[in-house]
């Protein structure tokens, strides 16, 4: 068969795009849960490390924050997520797309807080003794005008995180989770012929980056305009 009939093979019959669909379905799920406990920790997390100075406690839990950042950052997704399904979720019910969620946000967590801290001490500090003069607490401070000036700044910067976490969801077949890749890999093992799936599932990886890296483009124009 020639690249076209191949293709075809592992696309169409016996509804195979079914499997490919639900598997991208699965990999945003994951991506989605996934940016949302990243984002939740990598804010908390460089929020302390900013705030070290402020007393022994945040001293302390900074320290935690920079043993969690540079283990995370030390150890490959891969490990991390093998360490976290068989040591932390160890029942038989625990759902793999909750694992898998939960590993990834923690991996992509230490990234962003990274991120985000270095946003944040970019932020002159004008801005901060500026808010004092108007009587906002330090945290308010924080919350309604070091941060969004942080987050506009890093917006390409957690753009590409995001990027790079829904290409790394690819890892979570080691734990039975169908998501694109695995897709690819199912459908090969019935074709009996794994190239064709694979150059598929890469097909769905570049369009929805494509999709992604377009409306990042859209979001940094509009944020410029205000500017």
């Amino acid at each position: 068969m020639n690249i076209l009939d191949r293709l075809y093979e592992a696309f169409v019959p016996q509804g195979r795009y079914m499997l490919y669909l639900d598997g991208l379905l699965l990999t945003l799920k994951i991506t989605v849960l996934a940016v949302i406990i990243g984002m939740a920790i990598g804010v908390i997390v460089a929020i302390i490390k900013v705030s070290r100075k402020q007393n022994a406690i945040m001293g302390i839990l900074a320290r935690i924050g920079d043993l969690y950042t540079t283990v995370i950052r030390g150890t490959p997704v891969l490990l991390q997520l093998l360490i976290i399904y068989n040591l932390i979720f160890t029942s038989r019910s625990t759902s793999e797309v909750l694992v898998g969620a939960v590993c990834f946000g923690i991996n992509s967590g230490a990234y962003i807080a990274e991120i985000v801290r270095a946003g944040i001490e970019a932020v002159d500090n004008g801005q901060a003794e500026a808010g004092r003069s108007l009587g906002f607490k330090q945290g308010e401070t924080m919350r309604y005008i070091i941060l969004p000036q942080a987050i506009k700044n890093i917006l390409p910067a957690l753009g590409n995180e995001f990027i790079v976490l829904i290409k790394e969801t690819s890892v979570g077949s080691v734990i039975a989770i169908t998501e694109l890749t695995k897709a690819a890999t199912l459908v090969g093992s019935r074709t009996y012929d794994i190239l064709p799936p694979l150059f598929i599932a890469a097909a769905f990886y570049l369009v929805l980056v494509l999709i992604l890296q377009k409306f990042q483009g859209k979001l940094e124009r509009r944020m410029a305009q205000v500017d």
